[in-house]
């Protein structure tokens, strides 16, 4: 019913009692207009391309090669034949001035509509330059171009409606202000999302090529896109799972990078030794152990300081218990220590240490803690991997029994 209430209302200032010449006067001025519009956007958009197209072969930058695939020099043709409606119109509608305001509404509208599309291609322009550059590939370029736009199109939106309602922007802006709650409800994961964008991106949190870990999101992977409203992870098993921005900082999530920037990465691994199996070593287990290569130094000053503390305190050692002595298990950590000390692929500026946890119902834990030099997963997996192996292979030779649950439903292990 609206329709045909703007029909209406469009028409009925046609006087058809003037002249007939008149209105053929006027239907063909705007054939003629229409047509010379056409003819002058295809030749525009030729000779822009065309120039565009030489001006990218001429120059090193590839800015100009991202304009062309953006389509830029078609948008701008565009311009060409509306901005001469926009002064051809008032002459031929002279005599008709309510149809003289409504095509330069029209108009005004379509140009303002063209300019935000000139200036949207030019940004995705921008964007796909930038993210071509080492320097600018991990910084979230699509977040700050959406926030640009958005800015834009609010600016561009204004305009629109202070030139279809002739109002003035004193009056919009205090109709946007009675229906701000509904406008922030409607568009809340925008806002958020805006915010969050700007707080990532100013914080530097995360970039691309990030790997980050959130498990509320199952997400375990490199950051592969950073926009608006979310941000994409490629996980390791090939699969992506897509994160709202604004959840980076309202939720807690590991950012890896810190450890892809330093020296190494981190293995940290306990193994649990049974408590029965650990005792004092007697003297001739002492010049055993020290036929290995790694503890040879070792025992040889170890049990010199302890010979001498016996000594000068008189103790009494027909008791093993009495005085200073040395263990199994001491000597076993001090020699996966010495090993890890003289692993090739272990960083010796990082902290190294083999050390007892808190003892449990379980045993003993007795914990690895060092830095791989080598970050790439497979090869620090291979090295970790290759540490524990000869621990795991060198605890019998220290008379020491590895912790582990039997089960008891299986008939064969009840008979062992």
């Amino acid at each position: 019913m609206k329709i045909f209430n703007w029909a209406y209302q469009l028409f009925k200032h046609l006087d058809f009692s003037n002249d007939v010449s008149l209105y053929l006067n006027l239907i063909v001025n705007l054939i003629i207009l229409i047509a010379v519009s056409f003819l002058l956007d295809f030749i525009f958009k030729k000779i822009f391309i065309v120039i565009l197209a030489i001006v990218a072969t001429q120059t090193r930058s590839t800015f100009d090669d991202f304009l062309i695939a953006n389509k830029t020099a078609k948008y701008i043709a565009h311009l060409v034949p509306f901005i001469f409606i926009s002064k051809t119109v008032p002459v031929i509608l002279s005599e008709f001035t309510y149809w003289e305001d409504f095509f330069e509404k029209g108009v005004k509208i379509y140009i303002v509509i063209i300019f935000l599309w000139i200036i949207r291609s030019i940004f995705n322009s921008l964007k796909d330059y930038l993210k071509n550059k080492p320097r600018f590939s991990d910084k979230p370029i699509d977040s700050y171009i959406q926030v640009i736009m958005i800015i834009l199109w609010i600016f561009g939106i204004t305009a629109l409606v202070l030139i279809m309602f002739n109002t003035t922007m004193k009056t919009l802006l205090t109709t946007f202000g009675a229906i701000s709650a509904l406008i922030f409800l409607i568009f809340k994961d925008t806002i958020l999302g805006f915010v969050a964008s700007i707080q990532v991106s100013v914080n530097d949190m995360v970039r691309i090529g990030d790997w980050i870990t959130m498990d509320k999101f199952g997400a375990d992977g490199d950051v592969i896109e950073i926009n608006l409203a979310t941000v994409k992870v490629r996980n390791f098993d090939n699969t992506t799972t897509t994160i709202p921005t604004y959840s980076l900082i309202s939720d807690s999530f590991k950012n890896w990078r810190g450890m892809t920037k330093s020296g190494g990465r981190r293995i940290k691994r306990h193994i649990l030794i049974k408590a029965h199996s650990v005792r004092f070593v007697t003297p001739e287990e002492v010049e055993h152990y020290k036929e290995i290569h790694h503890l040879t130094s070792y025992i040889t000053h170890r049990q010199a300081d302890i010979d001498k503390f016996n000594t000068l305190n008189n103790i009494n050692k027909s008791n093993i218990v009495n005085g200073r002595n040395l263990t199994n298990l001491g000597l076993f950590r001090k020699y996966i220590n010495q090993y890890i000390v003289s692993h090739p692929g272990i960083n010796k500026d990082m902290i190294m240490m083999v050390r007892h946890l808190q003892p449990t119902e379980n045993g003993i834990p007795l914990e690895i803690y060092c830095f791989s030099k080598d970050k790439q997963w497979a090869n620090y997996e291979h090295i970790m991997a290759d540490i524990v192996d000869h621990t795991m292979a060198s605890i019998p030779y220290f008379d020491l029994e590895v912790f582990e649950i039997i089960s008891t439903t299986n008939p064969k292990l009840n008979n062992l």
